[in-house]
């Protein structure tokens, strides 16, 4: 995603504050003017994309045995690690480490994300997938919409279209859905209030359809707001917006449980962060999601039928959310196995520190 835009965004988000609330003409006005100086800040604060994200297209495992699985990873400039300088610490190169390790097979990555994407430019991303072949897509879209403020019904429509274009070719679908723009802390109040509300809209509105349309959802939602405060310059990038490369894990983290799930392999039982599991009613289960970051939400049966009288059924895992440096443990942990687990050279190379980055750090793609 990229960072809020300005005029558009702040005389909308103007509008929305005033409707209903039957306030004067000269409120309105200054409500308008207080959004607009809001994100005329943050745009100082934030700086613009500049260079381009690293690519981490490549082999991962080769050594492995087995024919490799095809990873794509699409959406905007988080889903293309914007902020980050090695493709190692990239969100496709960690979940390609954490699927070859876990599955012990090799697994090609091809980066397809664009920075500043909004859902409508899944279009050419989805038509470069399906030439590939996935045996999985990661979908992480939503925050431009946020901020440049895309109808709900046009941002999740072409998100669907994607999701049962994928499917309809085999491959298995997990989209992050919209992140909390409120977390974010150079977005003030009541301009923040607005991108959280905003936000987690779209966040149900995507698990709602990505579910019915066959894929399982994760939601990123204030996934590195509650420790941004404490640790400004850990979890998020030079430019205060864009995770940095301890952020990244963190959402490969709660996103890998998914991915292996859709791909048919179970290892909760091996980890510590297997999480708890309820079942509800789909659009209860995305609301509850868009609540609590990293929630996996994805379509189940009750009593061998799909549906019930307040439609369909979904099964919800949530993720146990450690303080401090034990949730980080934990995360890297799920991602590349305990510490030592694997013996092999090709696993302890991937085991190398990346800048600092929490101790662990994946190897980049393998000729």
């Amino acid at each position: 995603m990229t960072h809020p835009t300005g005029r558009t965004w702040a005389l909308r988000a103007a509008r929305l504050a005033a409707f209903g609330a039957g306030t004067a003409a000269a409120v309105a006005i200054a409500t308008a003017g207080t959004l607009y100086a809001q994100a005329r800040q943050a745009r100082r604060i934030i700086p613009l994309a500049e260079a381009p994200p690293p690519r981490g297209d490549g082999l991962y495992g080769a050594r492995l045995p087995g024919p490799p699985l095809t990873l794509a990873v699409l959406g905007d400039s988080s889903a293309a690690g914007y902020g980050v300088h090695r493709p190692r610490e990239t969100l496709g190169a960690l979940l390609a480490t954490g699927i070859s390790r876990r599955l012990r097979r090799p697994v090609r990555l091809h980066r397809l994300a664009v920075v500043g994407a909004r859902s409508s430019g899944l279009v050419p991303q989805v038509e470069a997938a399906l030439e590939i072949r996935p045996d999985l897509v990661v979908i992480l879209i939503g925050g431009n919409d946020v901020t440049h403020r895309t109808p709900l019904e046009v941002a999740v429509g072409h998100l669907v279209d994607a999701v049962r274009q994928l499917r309809a070719v085999g491959a298995q679908v997990v989209v992050g859905t919209c992140p909390d723009l409120g977390a974010i802390e150079p977005i003030k109040p009541p301009l923040r209030w607005l991108a959280r509300r905003w936000s987690r809209q779209l966040a149900a509105a995507q698990t709602v359809a990505v579910v019915e349309a066959g894929g399982w959802t994760v939601s990123l939602g204030d996934l590195l707001g509650p420790r941004f405060a404490a640790e400004p310059t850990r979890l998020y990038s030079w430019d205060r917006f864009h995770p940095s490369a301890e952020g990244y894990a963190m959402a490969a983290a709660v996103l890998l449980p998914a991915a292996l799930g859709a791909l048919g392999a179970s290892t909760a039982s091996r980890t510590g962060v297997a999480g708890r599991e309820k079942v509800r009613t789909l659009p209860q289960a995305a609301h509850e999601a868009a609540r609590h970051a990293g929630t996996e939400v994805r379509g189940t049966q009750v009593g061998g039928r799909e549906r019930g009288p307040d439609g369909r059924w979904a099964r919800l895992r949530r993720r146990p959310r450690l303080p401090g440096r034990s949730w980080q443990a934990a995360a890297l942990s799920w991602l590349f196995g305990p510490p030592g687990a694997d013996r092999d050279a090709d696993h302890r190379r991937s085991a190398v520190s990346s800048g600092q980055h929490l101790g662990l750090s994946p190897a980049g793609p393998e000729s």
